[in-house]
């Protein structure tokens, strides 16, 4: 997404526009796209211990920044910039893939030359970051989807016959320039399934049979570049298995309501054709960047003075949730952020929520509403034993630590998005950061957050609106009421005004307010 001046450092992109390629050369492009994605920043660059992995590329220039200005001593040669500017490069798939849509090239020029930064310039050199940000999910994005993956909702075998008419005309229907349709990756459990009907979908044009692909849970973590666009077809948990499908880079995923709840999922099935047609064509897909965390468990070492060992991470969608199990005792949990102790949470547990998982669990525990769009930490404990410990908003720049006391009379369990519960002994901890590998989805209309909140939970909607003064008149009057005649059998507000015309005593709430001297 940089300028020209910098494109030697950065991957190149493809063009969306190229014609079919064999399966080989897609393994071959997908291993080199690979490759690209896990190369190192630059020297310099490496993130130290207290370091938050960024959420976009917004972060990756802000670290950029304050290298900066920690080491322009002196005016950098042109060979340490370059090497200082590949580091600005984002690992997110929305920014390798879709680099083309916005150009940051003047944010760039302001700090390219610059010995210092006066805080000033500084704050106005972050607003035109946070404004990049915005176009990035303002602008649609016009590519040809040639890949397209299917994931359907498990223990429902009448989607199962959705994602074969989807298929089947994803398949057959006329795209790029081309007789035939686009590559369609279905789940390998379908294979051999007779409701499916894999071989009748190849029987209707040979040219299918290398068309109709399948995927795994390994091709999703081997070869994320692969798929151009992924369709769920089911409800929220189907979203959040996709996200738990893809723990690095994710494709843009565009889903379809055919589940219990929708916050995440505002297409409807029965306008698929529509809706494909508009994306997959000039039109092109908006997508909103989902803020993720990255949580990580440090085991606690087997001799005193022994670094923390390393074990499970995983990237959530939408909470972290660390509670005390089976144990009959309150959660102690020591609570930290930058490596200051914040708090110690006396409490059943707590929750991490990002944004998108504010309408979740977090809500449930007397959360607040926070916009996708927001970048946060929402801290939300679980029945607490204070009644001061309320709900907390956290800058998404913090790095949250949560240790268990060596004293603490009994575990934790720790929950990623309700899979993958780890128990956490006596000295463990769990590290907090937000991801720098968000969940692209594919957006509707502006206000569909909005209108997924007024849908799912009856946000702010009365069983009836307040009437007007005129409406009764006209219903009883047939609406042939004049606008300039208004009679009223009770005119105004007895409490008020007077209670009759003519009247000398003053109303009830007049007589009080003279006792009172007012």
């Amino acid at each position: 997404m940089f300028d020209t001046s910098m494109q030697s450092s950065l991957p190149a992109v493809t063009d969306g526009s190229d014609s079919h390629q064999s399966a080989a050369g897609e393994d071959e492009r997908a291993t080199a796209n690979q490759q690209e994605t896990s190369t190192p920043p630059a020297a310099g660059l490496q993130p130290t211990s207290h370091t938050t992995p960024s959420t976009s590329a917004s972060h990756q220039l802000c670290d950029a920044l304050n290298d900066l200005v920690l080491r322009n001593i002196s005016t950098p040669t042109p060979a340490a910039a370059a090497a200082l500017f590949s580091g600005l490069k984002s690992p997110c798939y929305y920014h390798q893939r879709f680099d083309d849509a916005v150009d940051i090239e003047k944010v760039l020029e302001e700090i390219r030359n610059d010995e210092y930064m006066s805080h000033s310039r500084l704050v106005q050199t972050a607003t035109g970051v946070r404004e990049v940000s915005r176009q990035l999910q303002r602008r649609p994005i016009r590519r040809a989807v040639r890949n397209v993956m299917i994931v359907t909702k498990a223990r429902d075998n009448q989607l199962v016959f959705l994602t074969k008419e989807l298929t089947q005309w994803l398949l057959a229907t006329p795209r790029y320039g081309s007789e035939v349709g686009v590559n369609v990756y279905v789940d390998a459990k379908l294979r051999d399934s007779k409701r499916f009907g894999a071989a009748n979908l190849v029987a209707a044009d040979p040219r299918f049979e290398s068309m109709l692909r399948y995927w795994t849970p390994d091709l999703c973590w081997t070869q994320p570049e692969k798929f151009d666009l992924v369709i769920t077809l089911g409800g929220d948990g189907t979203v959040l298995f996709t996200s738990w499908l893809f723990q690095r880079i994710v494709p843009p995923v565009l889903s379809f309501s055919l589940g219990s709840l929708g916050f995440l999922t505002t297409f409807e099935f029965e306008r698929f054709r529509h809706h494909l047609d508009r994306i997959m064509g000039n039109e092109g897909m908006r997508v909103n960047l989902r803020m993720r965390f990255t949580c990580t468990v440090y085991r606690d070492g087997t001799t005193p003075g022994e670094q923390p060992e390393e074990g499970e991470q995983f990237e959530v969608l939408n909470e972290l949730v660390i509670d005390r199990g089976p144990s009959p005792y309150v959660s102690n949990l020591e609570l930290y952020g930058d490596d200051e102790l914040l708090t110690v949470v006396q409490a059943d547990g707590c929750i991490f929520s990002t944004p998108t998982g504010s309408t979740a669990y977090s809500l449930s525990a007397g959360g607040s509403l926070v916009h996708p769009d927001i970048p946060a930490i929402l801290l939300t404990p679980i029945c607490p034993h204070t009644l001061s410990f309320r709900p907390m908003v956290l800058s998404d720049t913090m790095l949250l630590r949560v240790s268990i006391p060596r004293n603490s009379r009994a575990t934790a369990y720790c929950a990623f998005d309700g899979k993958g519960r780890v128990e956490l002994k006596p000295g463990d901890r769990v590290i907090i950061t937000a991801s720098q590998y968000p969940f692209p989805t594919v957006t509707r209309t502006d206000t569909e957050w909005f209108n997924s909140v007024s849908r799912t939970l009856r946000w702010n909607t009365r069983a009836a609106t307040q009437k007007g003064f005129d409406t009764d008149a006209e219903e009883s009057t047939g609406g042939l009421a004049c606008k300039d005649e208004v009679d009223w059998d009770i005119d105004t507000d007895s409490g008020y005004y007077a209670s009759e015309e003519g009247s000398v005593s003053a109303s009830p709430l007049r007589r009080q307010m003279s006792y009172l001297g007012m």
